[in-house]
């Protein structure tokens, strides 16, 4: 389980077993150990309440995707908080369910550490921020616990410049 240590930092468990496989380029998706479709509908439901959150279309993401955008006037974190305009993070399809979100860089590192996201290839490139990774789909309801703290992590990025 996430867990926050008594000075306010993050503290992701291992995830387990192997990463799953991705596509290398755009449209960066996730191909294996696709998120069951009821988690990732748990998931959107917790991320469309979140403060602040307009959900609709992604600016940047295949059509199937759902997007998470601040009110502008309360989209007061930095450009690299930011996919698109106000768009903080994003939803794939069912036949995906993994997410797009950026995050703070110690955040970013430590869940690429532990094996819950990778960085966008663009991002590796150098073409865009490399606070914008790629959080592989929760499998059960642990994975989702992890997942949705992330969530909230992008969410206080984007909306007041939070680290954790």
């Amino acid at each position: 389980m996430t867990t926050t240590t008594l000075d306010g930092r993050l503290n992701l468990p291992r995830r387990s077993g192997d990463r799953p496989r991705t596509r290398e380029r755009t449209p960066h998706q996730q191909l294996s150990q696709i998120s069951p479709p009821d988690l990732q509908e748990r998931l959107w439901s917790r991320m469309t309440a979140l403060a602040d959150v307009l959900p609709g279309r992604s600016g940047v993401s295949v059509p199937d995707t759902r997007a998470l955008h601040l009110r502008p006037a309360m989209a007061h974190g930095p450009r690299e908080a930011y996919l698109v305009g106000s768009e903080f993070a994003h939803l794939h399809g069912h036949g995906d369910g993994s997410l797009h979100m950026c995050l703070p860089k110690e955040v970013a590192a430590q869940a690429l550490r532990q094996g819950w996201a990778e960085q966008h290839p663009m991002a590796r490139q150098g073409y865009l921020p490399g606070t914008l990774v790629m959080v592989y789909g929760p499998r059960d309801q642990e994975e989702l616990e992890v997942v949705w703290q992330l969530v909230r992590i992008s969410h206080r990025f984007a909306h007041r410049s939070a680290t954790a």
